[in-house]
């Protein structure tokens, strides 16, 4: 970043616990993923492969090992997690991340119908071998929104408890479900019951794929909140956001 001597909100240097941006790929060409994770590599702390994309994409080892030589970790989505656990086949993923050499797992429930104390099982299984970031919230919107809030917080705390290092909360690509209403909008009970709990933030994740998303989160959490579902095109506006550099959010 080039130094000048603006006041700017502090932001952690790599590796860093807080302020993690994390890219979702979802199958974008080799050299626009190699490109973009070149020119913004300061700024970029994990690559998740979306949903099931690392089955069918191509290059997926080159990425992985374009991604080691930036020093920047990876891990595949949730749902191809509940994939292989639908079939029964929890260990061939437990070998495709260890053959691809992950050091981080998502484990989640957000398709599959499973109990968070279920799900509490594996991630204490996973974290014998890797760090796993657990995943709260239904992929469904017209689930999600049964969801009590009090319930949210029951599955951070127990997901905690497991062995997750950190916890994501759910908003999928388009941010309209689990922590989102289908309109987008943030559940406010959900978000005032997290923030008053007195879990640190730094043990969360928000998905905030979009813009709005990411304002909010940045605005009521602080520029070195983490962050999740990013798109590959988005990692420069994002730091201008967390920086106070965009009219958004230029009062930090």
């Amino acid at each position: 970043m080039l130094k000048t001597d603006l006041i700017l909100p502090q932001r952690e240097n790599k590796p860093r616990q807080n302020g993690l941006t994390i890219l979702i790929d979802n199958g974008a060409p080799l050299n626009l993923f190699k490109d973009t994770i070149q020119s913004s590599n300061e700024y970029i702390d994990f690559v998740k492969f979306g949903w099931g994309t690392s089955l069918v994409t191509q290059y997926l080892q080159q990425k992985i090992e374009w991604l080691r030589e930036q020093e920047i970790e990876f891990f595949f989505g949730g749902t191809l997690f509940e994939k292989f656990l639908s079939q029964n086949k929890v260990d061939q993923y437990y070998d495709l991340c260890h053959n691809f050499g992950c050091n981080y797992v998502e484990i989640s429930n957000g398709t599959l119908d499973i109990s968070n104390k279920e799900k509490s099982l594996y991630i204490k299984e996973f974290a014998k071998e890797f760090t796993v970031f657990s995943e709260v919230g239904n992929k469904n919107s017209k689930m999600a929104n049964q969801v009590e809030s009090t319930e949210w917080l029951e599955q951070i705390q127990e997901d905690l408890e497991a062995g997750s290092a950190k916890v994501i909360t759910e908003a999928r690509e388009s941010g309209s479900s689990g922590l989102c209403g289908e309109n987008g909008e943030i559940r406010m009970d959900i978000f005032d019951l997290i923030s008053n709990s007195g879990i640190p933030f730094e043990k969360l994740i928000f998905e905030a794929p979009n813009k709005d998303m990411q304002i909010f989160f940045i605005e009521h959490v602080g520029p070195n909140v983490n962050l999740a579902n990013v798109a590959l095109s988005d990692v420069i506006s994002l730091e201008t956001l967390r920086l106070g550099l965009r009219s958004d959010t230029f009062n930090l």
